[in-house]
C-alpha cells in the first residue's frame, strides 16, 4: 500500500494531478482562516469554545464542520462551498419534472454546459441570501446562537452595519464563488471529485482540535469529571466499527447477473458473454441526511421565535422537542432519511431506461423476461436495497448523538467518531483511491491492494475530464503556496513570542 504511494510520484501526469489538488486545496485553507473587514471573530470564536466545554452546540458545530471551521472565524468563505451543492441538487431534482432542463441535459456537452452556466447563477443568488441572513445573525448574535450574551462576549461587527452588510455580502458570494471555481479546477485537472475534496479537507482540518479534546477526556485536571479505561475502549472499538461499517455499506452492491443473446453479423458472432448489473445499497449517499437536517432545522427556529414573540408556550415547548436529545427529534429524523431515500432513488434510478437498454443490446437477466418484467424486478431490488440503505444512514446519523449525549463527549470528539463527517470523508477519500489506483494499474504499477482491487473501482482511462496541468503551472502553483505558508508560519511566530 505505501508503496503504491511512491510510485504515484513515478508517474509524470498523475504527479502533476496530485500536486495541483493540494495546491488548490491550500488555497481554499487560506480563504478559510481570513476574516471579514469590520469583524472581530474573537467573541464567536469564545462563545464556540464555552458551548463546546459544556457539551453544547452540536447543531452550529455541524455547520461549522460544513465550512471548515470558517464560519467561527467569519471568514470570507463562511458560507463554504454548500450553496453551491444546494443549487446543484435543486437543477438535478428540477431535471427530472422540468421538461426544457431534461432536453438540455440529454443534449450532450452544449446541454450540460447551459445547466452549469443556470447552476453557477442559481449559486450566486443563494449566496446572497444566505450572505444576507448571516451577516443579520452576525449584528444581532442571540438570535441565532442562543445563549451568546452581547454584554459577556463583546460585539461581534464593529463597524457601520448597513455597509458592512453590503460589502460582507458580497466577499462572501466572492468566497464562495472562488470554492465553486477551485472544486471545477481539481475535478478537470487534479485527482478526485474536487466539491467532495473541499468538503472533506474542512472536516479533516479539524483533527488535531478533536485529538487535543479527546485527550482532555481522559487526562482532564486534578477534580474534573473525565472518563476513564471502558469508555475509552469502547470509544476505540466504536471507531473502528463504525468506519468498517460505512466502507462495508458505501462500497457494497448487488450484483445482478446479466446475459447477452449471440449475434451473428457476416461471419462473425457478437455477443453470448455473462456480465452484471451493479446497484448500489446506499445509492443515495449522504444527501437524505444533510436534507433531513435542513428541513428539521428551519421549523425549529422559526417556531421557536414565533413562540417567544407572540408569547405561547405550546410553540416554544414544540420547538424545543426538535431539538437534538429528544426522541421527536430522532423520529422525525428518521421519517426523513427515509423519505429522502425513496425520492432520491426514484429520480435519479430509472428502471424502465435501464430495461429498454438491455433489450436493445440484447441483454436479459436470466428467469426475467424483457421489457416491463425486468423494470419491474429491478424496482423491486432496488426498493429493499434503499431501506437498508436508510437504516444505515440513520444509524450513521444518530450515533454521535449517543456519545454526545450519554457520555458527555464533546461535540468535535462525537462528529470525528462517527456522523455525517465520517460518513462523507470515507466515501471520498476510497472515490480518490480508485482513481489513483486506475492511473497505477493502466500504468503497470500495482494497486493499493495487492491481494485484490478496491470494489467498484473504474476501469476507464478518462478518468478526469481535462488535461492535466502542465509541470510549469504546478511549480509555479506550489513556490506561491510555498510563500504564503512561510509568510502565515511568520507572522504566527511573531505575535505568539510577542505575546
Amino acid at each position: 500500500m505505501f508503496s503504491a504511494f511512491t510510485n504515484s510520484l513515478k508517474i509524470p501526469e498523475l504527479r502533476s494531478r496530485i500536486l495541483y489538488t493540494l495546491g488548490l486545496l491550500f488555497v481554499a485553507r487560506v480563504g478559510a482562516h481570513i476574516p471579514l473587514p469590520g469583524i472581530d471573530p474573537k467573541p464567536l470564536q469564545a462563545f464556540f469554545a464555552d458551548q463546546t466545554a459544556n457539551g453544547g452546540g452540536a447543531l452550529v458545530g455541524l455547520y461549522n464542520m460544513f465550512t471548515g471551521g470558517a464560519l467561527v472565524k467569519g471568514a470570507v468563505c463562511a458560507l463554504g462551498i454548500m450553496p453551491y451543492i444546494s443549487a446543484s441538487i435543486i437543477f438535478q431534482l428540477l431535471t427530472a419534472v422540468v421538461p426544457m432542463l431534461s432536453r438540455l441535459q440529454q443534449e450532450g456537452d452544449v446541454g450540460r454546459q447551459k445547466l452549469t452556466q443556470y447552476t453557477r447563477y442559481a449559486t450566486v443568488i443563494i449566496c446572497l441570501v444566505q450572505g444576507v441572513l448571516l451577516i443579520l445573525a452576525l449584528e444581532n448574535p442571540a438570535r441565532l446562537f442562543s445563549g451568546f450574551d452581547v454584554n459577556q462576549y463583546g460585539q461581534i461587527v464593529i463597524v457601520s452595519k448597513f455597509w458592512f452588510m453590503v460589502q460582507s455580502t458580497i466577499f462572501m458570494t466572492a468566497g464562495t464563488m472562488l470554492l465553486m471555481w477551485l472544486g471545477e479546477q481539481i475535478t478537470q485537472r487534479g485527482i478526485g471529485n474536487g466539491v467532495s475534496l473541499l468538503i472533506t479537507i474542512g472536516i479533516l482540518a479539524d483533527i488535531p482540535g478533536a485529538a487535543m479534546a479527546t485527550y482532555q477526556l481522559f487526562f482532564a485536571p486534578i477534580g474534573v469529571a473525565k472518563l476513564g479505561l471502558p469508555q475509552a475502549t469502547m470509544m476505540i472499538a466504536l471507531f473502528i466499527i463504525v468506519t468498517m461499517g460505512i466502507i462495508a455499506v458505501t462500497q457494497g452492491q448487488r450484483k445482478i447477473p446479466v446475459q447477452y443473446a449471440k449475434r451473428v453479423v457476416g461471419q462473425k458472432v457478437y455477443g453470448g458473454q455473462s456480465s452484471f448489473l451493479p446497484l448500489k445499497v446506499n445509492y443515495s449517499g449522504v444527501m437524505p441526511v444533510i436534507f433531513a437536517s435542513a428541513i428539521l432545522l428551519f421549523p425549529q427556529q422559526i417556531l421557536s421565535q414565533l413562540g417567544a414573540a407572540f408569547a405561547l408556550p405550546f410553540l416554544v415547548e414544540f420547538s424545543n422537542n426538535l431539538l437534538q436529545g429528544h426522541w421527536m427529534y430522532y423520529t422525525f429524523t428518521a421519517a426523513l432519511i427515509l423519505f429522502f431515500s425513496y425520492f432520491w432513488v426514484s429520480v435519479m434510478f430509472k428502471p424502465i431506461q435501464i430495461a429498454d437498454d438491455l433489450k436493445k443490446y440484447g441483454g436479459y437477466i436470466p428467469g426475467v423476461r424483457p421489457g416491463e418484467p425486468t423494470a419491474s424486478f429491478l424496482d423491486f431490488i432496488m426498493t429493499r436495497l434503499t431501506l437498508a440503505g436508510a437504516v444505515f444512514l440513520t444509524i450513521i446519523s444518530i450515533l454521535p448523538d449517543l456519545l454526545l449525549f450519554q457520555l458527555s463527549v464533546p461535540p468535535r470528539v462525537a462528529y470525528f467518531f462517527g456522523g455525517t463527517g465520517m460518513l462523507i470523508t470515507v466515501g471520498v477519500i476510497l472515490d480518490t483511491m480508485r482513481q489513483i489506483e486506475t492511473f497505477l494499474l493502466q500504468r503497470h504499477y500495482d494497486g493499493f491492494l495487492k491481494k485484490g482491487r478496491i470494489r467498484g473501482r473504474t476501469t476507464s482511462a478518462n478518468v478526469a475530464i481535462g488535461e492535466a496541468a502542465s509541470d510549469k503551472s504546478v511549480m509555479q502553483l506550489t513556490a506561491v503556496m510555498v510563500i504564503i505558508l512561510l509568510v502565515g508560519l511568520t507572522a504566527w511566530a511573531v505575535r505568539h513570542f510577542a505575546l
